[in-house]
């Protein structure tokens, strides 16, 4: 199978996107781990002062993890999906909360930023060009600016491998038939058996320029599935998580 990529991988989420919170609230953990990821940026203040960006934001669920830990940052969402964006402005959100229909390469031509963090949930797997999307948020982050990757990236162990083949086959995959999306959760199962193991996406990260650059796991049945990524644009270290 041919993954979805780019206009293709957009209509798919359209399609998907009257169904997508329902079917994730089906994944134990899927809102904590995003929560947790979120947390890991560590943003000061409850997030006072600072401009964050969430890049790939869908119908809004990693928006709403950040606004949990950041109550007093702004945050601008930005997804290439108009079905996804239109149920995520559909929920109720503060005034300093924006969605932006545009993809990850336009953020910067359309004059946005630059930013304080950056939060890219389920997103470095479903692009054509990782290396160029990270240039790209690299440019929109300020010195020494804030990035956390919530990734499905696998450990590289054949365990955690297997696993994810026997979850996507068993209800994934089933699930989105039901639903009439088939082609998206087999999109989902072979786009993270294809995407890097998580010490290569790290390694990606450190070539772009990041620093810092840490690899940290979640919780729960997805230990050695999904990964939080975090690094700096810039010299200092990030912070430590838990």
């Amino acid at each position: 199978m041919t993954l979805l990529r780019d206009h293709e991988l957009a209509r798919a989420f359209d399609h998907a996107s009257h169904t997508y919170d329902r079917l994730t609230s089906l994944n134990p953990g899927y809102r904590t781990d995003l929560l947790r990821s979120a947390r890991r940026l560590r943003l000061p203040g409850d997030g006072a002062d600072l401009h964050v960006l969430d890049l790939g934001c869908g119908t809004g669920a990693s928006t709403r993890a950040l606004l949990r830990v950041a109550p007093r940052a702004r945050i601008t969402g930005v997804d290439a999906s108009p079905g996804m964006l239109r149920r995520a402005l559909a929920k109720p959100w503060p005034a300093r909360v924006r969605f932006l229909h545009l993809t990850a390469e336009d953020v910067a031509t359309a004059g946005e930023g630059p930013f304080d963090a950056v939060f890219a949930a389920y997103l470095f797997r479903n692009v054509a060009d990782p290396d160029r999307v990270l240039e790209t948020v690299r440019a929109l982050l300020r010195p020494g600016g804030r990035l956390a990757v919530h990734e499905y990236s696998l450990s590289g162990s054949a365990v955690h491998r297997a696993l994810w083949t026997a979850v996507c086959r068993g209800v994934i995959i089933p699930a989105g038939t039901v639903s009439g999306d088939r082609d998206l959760y087999r999109h989902l199962w072979r786009s993270v058996l294809a995407f890097d193991t998580a010490p290569v996406f790290a390694d990606r990260m450190r070539r772009a320029g990041f620093t810092g650059v840490r690899a940290a796991p979640v919780a729960g049945w997805q230990t050695g599935i999904v990964h939080t990524f975090l690094a700096r644009n810039g010299s200092g270290p990030t912070d430590c998580v838990r």
